[in-house]
């Protein structure tokens, strides 16, 4: 029997549920990711593909002590980020990625990092989940909304979109959630994800969302 599909009204509905939901057990969202301006965002945000938050938090603070502008990292060498990064995984490439957005955002845009999606994504590394990372961490801009593992995992799950390629689920929940919410739907969902909603072994039993919650894709893939 196929599968019944959820009708808008319905799927609004759920969305508007689990936004109150997660707003009451994170009423005040952010990232995990340490920084204290839009270029340091964008570089952790960076460091952070495939690699842990904390991890990337214990890398920072070197990175930005040698090269905290991105002036400052046109004199290094690939081998010297490298050696920096090491342990955030990838290195050559996040290297290589980060020496380029040096140059792009002092080339390009006077050392400033961009304020908006069109120019972020020329820049080396950042690509729609990193730039707008960036715009609602480093702006508070939404001018789209980040969809990392969590955020991909957990709305599928929800029954909040059919996708899984993240443009797509993207687009979902964009029609969803009011805008200026975007950026806090972010937050929360990988918030949410690392504490209740995990990729193998989800609590069921301690989350709120349980009662309405379809599990779309749990059974099949942790049986």
């Amino acid at each position: 029997m196929a599968k019944k599909k959820t009708d808008k009204t319905e799927l609004k509905a759920r969305a508007a549920r689990v936004w109150n939901l997660l707003e009451v057990r994170y009423p005040a969202p952010k990232t995990h990711l340490a920084h204290e301006n839009a270029w340091e965002l964008l570089v952790a945000t960076v460091l952070a593909a495939q690699c842990t938050d904390a991890r990337v938090n214990t890398i920072t603070p070197e990175f930005f002590r040698r090269w905290p502008r991105p002036a400052d990292l046109l004199s290094a060498t690939q081998e010297e980020v490298e050696e920096v990064i090491h342990s955030a995984g990838f290195y050559h490439s996040k290297a290589k990625n980060l020496l380029g957005a040096a140059r792009r955002v002092v080339d390009m845009h006077g050392g400033e990092v961009p304020h908006t999606l069109a120019e972020l994504i020329q820049v080396p590394g950042v690509a729609r989940k990193t730039a707008n990372v960036v715009l609602w961490g480093a702006f508070g801009i939404n001018e789209g909304l980040a969809v990392d593992t969590h955020v991909k995992r957990i709305s599928y799950r929800l029954g909040l979109t059919e996708h899984e390629d993240p443009v797509r689920v993207e687009r979902d929940l964009m029609r969803l959630f009011p805008q200026p919410t975007w950026g806090d739907v972010n937050h929360r969902l990988v918030w949410f994800g690392r504490d209740v909603c995990d990729a193998r072994k989800p609590d069921c039993a301690h989350c709120e969302m349980a009662e309405f919650c379809p599990r779309q894709g749990v059974e099949k893939k942790e049986k």
